[in-house]
C-alpha cells in the first residue's frame, strides 16, 4: 500500500498528462457564485508542476471570480472548450497516466448520472459535461493510451428533481468507442448522491478539495503518480467524517473503483457513521424541506414575505431549495430562538398538513435548544 512513508516507484512526469477545470462564475449569474473551485484547481496544478509534469500537458480551465491572479495560463471553461478537450485533444495524447480534477457545480439527472455545469450554463440553458458518459468514454478504444486514471470531483449531487427546474436537463453524452480491459480508473466523489457538497466562501475553498489537496501534499513524494486510491480515500473519509461531526457537512464522499475484473464503489463512512443522529440544523432542514411548497420558488418567497419586514431583509436566500432552507434557519436562529416560529407560523399559513407541522414544530425547538452550543459557520454548496 503506498501511504506518506511508502512512496511509489517514480512515474516519468512526462508521460503525465491531466486535465484540470475550476468554475466559481457562470454565465447564469450571480446567484450561481462560488468561491473556491479556481484556487482550488490552480493549487492542484501546482502540485503537479511541483512534481515534474510539464505545464504544456497540464489543461487548464478557469472561469474565475474576482479578484483572482492565478499566476499561470488557463484556458476558458465552457462547455464547447471542455468536449472538445475531452473528444478530441486528451485521446490524441501519449501517455500513462491521467488526472482529472473538476471543481464547481453539479447535480446528478433523472437517469443517475452526475452533469458537471461548464461556465457558460444559464438558467435556460444549463450546459454541462455528462460525467458518467466520460468515463465511459475513457475506457473504451477511443483513449488508446492513460491506462491508469483518477478522477476527482468536487460538485454536488443534489438530485435533479429537487431544484425544481423548469425544462429536464438536456442529454448531450460524449461519443464513445468500444469497451476494453486496459485501462484502471478511479473516481473519487466529495458528496454522494443526493447531498451537497460544501464550499468555504471566507477560505474560498471547497471542504473535500481542502482535505484531498492537503493530503496529496503529504504525499508529495509519490507525485506525479497517484497515492494508493484506497489509502488515500481514507483519509478522505477520516477527515470528512470529523467535519460532519462537527455539524459543517452532511456530504458523504465515494470512491469508485473501474478495473479489469472489479468495478465497485466502495462504502463511504464506517455503519456506526451512517447512524449517527442528524444534528439539530439538519434536522429542522429537513423538516422545512418536506413540505412541498419549500421546493417552488414562488412559494416559498410567499413564506419569506409573510414575515416581518425586518425578518425578512436580514435573511439570506439562495436558488437552491436545500441551501436556502439552511441559509434562512441559521439566520433565524442566531437573529433570536423566537424568530423561528416567526417562520412556522408563515409556513402553517400557506400549508398546514398535521404531520409536517408535528415534525417542524420537534426540529425548531431542537434547534432553538441547541442554539448556543453550535458554532454556525456560513457556507455556499457546489
Amino acid at each position: 500500500m503506498t501511504g506518506p512513508d511508502r512512496p511509489a516507484p517514480r512515474l516519468d512526469p512526462t508521460s503525465v498528462h491531466a486535465l484540470i477545470v475550476g468554475i466559481e462564475s457562470y454565465e447564469a449569474g450571480t446567484s450561481w457564485d462560488l468561491p473556491g473551485p479556481a484556487r482550488d484547481a490552480v493549487a492542484f496544478h501546482r502540485l503537479l508542476t511541483s512534481a515534474g509534469v510539464p505545464e504544456t500537458q497540464l489543461s487548464l480551465h478557469l472561469a474565475p471570480l474576482p479578484p483572482f491572479v492565478p499566476g499561470v495560463d488557463h484556458r476558458s471553461a465552457d462547455q464547447a472548450t471542455l468536449r472538445r478537450v475531452l473528444v478530441r485533444e486528451l485521446p490524441a495524447a501519449q501517455g500513462d497516466l491521467l488526472w482529472v480534477w473538476w471543481g464547481g457545480h453539479g447535480v446528478l439527472d433523472r437517469a443517475g448520472h452526475m452533469r458537471l455545469f461548464c461556465a457558460d450554463a444559464t438558467t435556460a440553458d444549463k450546459v454541462s459535461i455528462d460525467l458518467e458518459s466520460a468515463l465511459t468514454r475513457y475506457t473504451s478504444d477511443a483513449v488508446p493510451a492513460f491506462a491508469e486514471q483518477l478522477w476527482i470531483v468536487d460538485a454536488c449531487e443534489t438530485f435533479e428533481e429537487e431544484l425544481a427546474f423548469r425544462d429536464p436537463l438536456p442529454a448531450d453524452t460524449l461519443p464513445s468507442g468500444r469497451r476494453t480491459l486496459v485501462h484502471r480508473q478511479t473516481l473519487l466523489r466529495a458528496a454522494g448522491a443526493g447531498r451537497q457538497a460544501v464550499n468555504d466562501p471566507v477560505r474560498a475553498t471547497g471542504l473535500f478539495s481542502d482535505v484531498l489537496l492537503a493530503l496529496l501534499a503529504d504525499r508529495a513524494s509519490v507525485l506525479p503518480a497517484h497515492p494508493d486510491p484506497e489509502e488515500l480515500f481514507s483519509g478522505v473519509r477520516e477527515r470528512i467524517g470529523a467535519l460532519r461531526a462537527s455539524g459543517r457537512t452532511f456530504q458523504h464522499p465515494e470512491i469508485q473503483l473501474r478495473i479489469p475484473g472489479r468495478t465497485e464503489v466502495l462504502p463511504a463512512a464506517r455503519p456506526l457513521d451512517a447512524e449517527r443522529p442528524a444534528s439539530p440544523l439538519g434536522r429542522a432542514v429537513e423538516a422545512l424541506l418536506a413540505y412541498p411548497l419549500m421546493n417552488d420558488p414562488v412559494e416559498r418567497q410567499t413564506v419569506i414575505a409573510a414575515l416581518s419586514p425586518e425578518t425578512a431583509a436580514m435573511l439570506p436566500r439562495h436558488p437552491r431549495p436545500r441551501t436556502d432552507a439552511s441559509g434562512v434557519l441559521t439566520a433565524l436562529v442566531r437573529r433570536s430562538p423566537e424568530a423561528l416560529w416567526e417562520l412556522y407560523d408563515a409556513v402553517l399559513s400557506v400549508d398546514g398538513d398535521p404531520g409536517r407541522r408535528t415534525e417542524l414544530a420537534a426540529a425548531l425547538r431542537e434547534l432553538a435548544r441547541s442554539h448556543n452550543a453550535r458554532k454556525g459557520t456560513g457556507h455556499h454548496v457546489r
